[in-house]
């Protein structure tokens, strides 16, 4: 028998019944990086590519009894989070990264979709925000959750860098605003800063309307990247074309927004 260790990263985030984003879609972003992937249940969605039609959160007993299950057992390498969808949860979330030691944690801070749509309430933002912001090594926000995190309204590069300056003030080790909700040429430009360098990062621009799921999906394959040892920038950069790349082999399956194709990597071969 082959053994080897191998890395592991938990998903704190909601289920997508329809595959594309949440768990799902971190889990087959972790085994194609070829990391195990672990999972703490947060919420349970109805959805397909048409959109949500329910949400049914778990307790914060549940959720911080499952990090507590993974980590306790089988350890973890890196943490990411994405929909925590309460105040609650958040703060059993935080108490579990402190009383557990997690020290890699990527903060996908799900509070605002693409479209603009509030997802979370103010009480939870301010959590988010003040609480569990601070532990991470990375936060990930889209355009608007960047507007709320830095109190800038972003519709230029110029805009995306000083709010990656601003946000990263609050205490995040670094910070990734997201282009993808950006008009025009900026629409998949993000910009990175840590306290020092601060960078635009670009990938080629794929035209589908297939890209339910690539913010989920950044997050974990930044996790990964992270888990399999890389330092942030380049977990960060590798992970872009991750999801740039999936993005080309896209699902065009359902009556709405199709998910990215995370198993193109069995395709190349």
């Amino acid at each position: 028998m082959i053994k080897w260790k191998i890395p592991v990263a938990l998903t704190v985030a909601g289920s997508d019944s329809g595959g594309g984003a949440g768990i799902q879609a971190d889990l087959r972003t972790f085994a194609f990086h070829c990391v195990h992937g672990t999972s703490a249940l947060t919420c349970v969605t109805a959805q397909n590519t048409l959109g949500v039609m329910r949400v049914d959160a778990l307790s914060a007993e549940a959720v911080a009894a499952q990090i507590e299950a993974v980590v306790g057992d089988i350890g973890v390498d890196a943490v990411k989070t994405g929909m925590l969808l309460n105040r609650e949860i958040m703060a059993a979330v935080a108490l579990q990264v402190e009383t557990l030691g997690i020290g890699t944690l990527v903060v996908d801070p799900v509070m605002v979709s693409r479209s603009g749509d509030r997802l979370v309430d103010d009480g939870a933002i301010a959590f988010l925000r003040d609480v569990l912001m601070p532990m991470a090594a990375v936060v990930t926000p889209n355009r608007f959750e960047a507007q709320i995190l830095s109190g800038l309204e972003i519709f230029s590069l110029e805009d995306m860098r000083v709010a990656a300056q601003q946000i990263y003030r609050l205490g995040a080790k670094a910070v990734l605003v997201k282009g993808g909700g950006m008009a025009g040429d900026l629409r998949g430009i993000d910009v990175w800063f840590d306290g020092t360098r601060l960078d635009v990062l670009k990938t080629e621009t794929v035209d589908t309307r297939n890209t339910h799921g690539t913010g989920c999906t950044l997050s974990a394959a930044i996790a990964a990247n992270l888990a399999l040892g890389k330092d942030l920038f380049t977990a960060v950069t590798l992970a872009k074309d991750y999801v740039t790349t999936a993005l080309k082999y896209a699902l065009d399956i359902g009556e709405g927004q199709g998910p990215v194709g995370h198993f193109f990597p069995l395709l190349l071969k």
